[in-house]
């Protein structure tokens, strides 16, 4: 027990939530549960995602290992779908929120908090103009994007320093506006292309799956404003279960999470911890945001 009540110590003097096993997932034995945290800085990883940026700069991830995210929300009721069945299985994510949606729907942002996701932050109005705008314009659009998530979750500290270009479309200047402000820049491993339009919730499981087993480990990019991801999701949760794939959450040091998440027991034989240095909605729901 000496060793288990170490590692709650490290926990709560960090300030985070504890990572559910599938032993400890009440109500579903089976559930695939988060298998640990890495936590990062921007001076170690100032840029991560193999698709945009080089192999040197990518996350220590082992074999079968995904992190999970999710772009553009919050949108209800297709966040708050997601979020239960994230919690169905005591999984983690990270949700890099636009400023807007989480002034417009804070009650949502804060429930993604309370749940123990960590939250990024995507802009304030996810303009596709990133690599064409004045950098002063790209500026306003990330300050305000953070300014906005701070207010509606209460509390900046809740914010981890984790920023995705909307669009990807990146540009020199604003990568080094971010790098200067102590901020990574996540691209991603795999994107499953359920922003698409015309996407089903089996073509994103299928692409997510493919090209997740081509890689072997990874990022993967989906988006909580979409009906067909919030259909999705519990199928891919159970396809990562079946093909042995554990979810991994990355997450900044000292981010704050609700008490209640701290109360959570580890159980005996959890793995050790390690530290490694808006757009108006459619009526179908679909925020169409092309790449």
């Amino acid at each position: 027990m000496r060793r288990i009540s170490g590692v709650l110590l490290c926990w709560a003097l960090a300030g985070w939530s504890l990572p559910a096993s599938a032993q400890s997932c009440r109500g579903n034995p089976q559930a695939l549960g988060t298998s640990r945290v890495i936590t990062i800085t921007p001076a170690e990883y100032q840029k991560i995602g193999s698709v945009h940026y080089s192999q040197s700069l990518q996350l220590p991830l082992r074999e079968r290992e995904v992190v999970i995210t999710f772009d553009d929300g919050p949108l209800p009721p297709f966040t708050s779908q997601i979020l239960d069945a994230l919690d169905r299985e005591c999984v983690k994510a990270s949700f890099f929120l636009i400023g807007r949606q989480a002034a417009a729907f804070p009650d949502l942002a804060r429930r993604i908090q309370r749940a123990g996701h960590v939250i990024g932050t995507h802009s304030q109005n996810h303009p596709l103009t990133f690599d064409q705008m004045p950098i002063e314009a790209a500026q306003r659009e990330i300050e305000d994007g953070i300014a906005s998530v701070s207010t509606a979750l209460g509390d900046p500290r809740a914010v981890a320093p984790f920023f995705r270009i909307p669009g990807f479309l990146r540009v020199a200047a604003v990568e080094d506006y971010l790098a200067s402000r102590a901020i990574t820049i996540w691209s991603t491993d795999v994107d499953a292309d359920d922003w698409y339009r015309t996407a089903t919730p089996e073509d994103i499981v299928k692409k997510a799956m493919t090209r997740l087993d081509a890689k072997g480990r990874g990022i993967i990019l989906l988006h909580d404003v979409h009906p067909a991801t919030a259909m999705a999701l519990p199928m891919l949760l159970n396809e990562f279960k079946a093909k042995g794939y554990k979810v991994v959450l990355v997450a900044s040091p000292g981010r704050r999470v609700a008490a209640r998440e701290k109360e959570r027991a580890i159980p005996l034989g959890w793995p050790r911890i390690t530290t490694e240095p808006a757009r108006r909605p459619s009526r179908s729901g679909w925020l169409y945001l092309p790449r």
